[in-house]
């Protein structure tokens, strides 16, 4: 299994909030193929309660599947209906959680970008469920990724609706510096020029 090299600081960050006493919402954006995901994955690991990715150039309704197909794996539930919108997919995702026993819940939406498709309300959902639910508990942590810096920044981070000021924290994640470039060729085994 591949190991996380570099990020100490991010790494360090991420699994203090997750942590934490409290309900945090987190974005970690960043340009793409720059390993947002795997420090994710890596820092959260085995206490990952939910994990969807979105798709991209997918429609709503398939995006509503996408989010029911990992709800299913999540709740082991082949029984769950796909939902008509996100106000209902949210719904599902609150009703699984308030079954789970006590403890941080850690959410992981990974492209979420992506899953704001047109007219399909995912934003206005999205704040419903954080502004109505999760902040209201001490035991979510909401953690929202996204290639498409623009989106990350104006729909999420400078969000002036229903979701101003809600994020608890960010990280911008930065491509490798050269020493942390150097150690994963040496780490991958990479043959370095002089």
């Amino acid at each position: 299994m591949c190991e996380l090299i570099g990020r100490k600081a991010e790494k360090a960050l991420l699994s203090e909030w997750i942590h934490s006493k409290e309900s945090e919402f987190i974005a970690v954006y960043g340009r793409r193929r720059v390993g947002k995901t795997f420090l994710v994955r890596k820092v959260v690991g085995e206490e990952m309660t939910f994990y969807i990715s979105g798709m991209d150039n997918a429609t709503m309704e398939n995006q509503l599947l996408n989010f029911t197909l990992s709800l299913r794996k999540a709740a082991s539930d082949e029984t769950l209906s796909v939902p008509k919108n996100w106000l209902l997919a949210f719904d599902l995702l609150e009703c699984f959680l308030d079954k789970l026993p006590k403890g941080k819940k850690t959410l992981f939406f990974d492209e979420m970008p992506w899953m704001d498709t047109p007219r399909s309300g995912f934003l206005p959902a999205l704040e419903r469920f954080w502004n109505t639910w999760a902040s209201a508990r001490k035991d979510v942590n909401l953690i929202a990724c996204g290639s498409a810096t623009s989106w990350m920044l104006n729909k999420l981070i400078n969000n002036r609706g229903g979701l101003h000021n809600r994020l608890t924290h960010k990280i911008l994640l930065q491509p490798f510096t050269l020493s942390e470039t150097e150690a994963y060729l040496k780490k991958t085994e990479m043959q370095i020029l002089p």
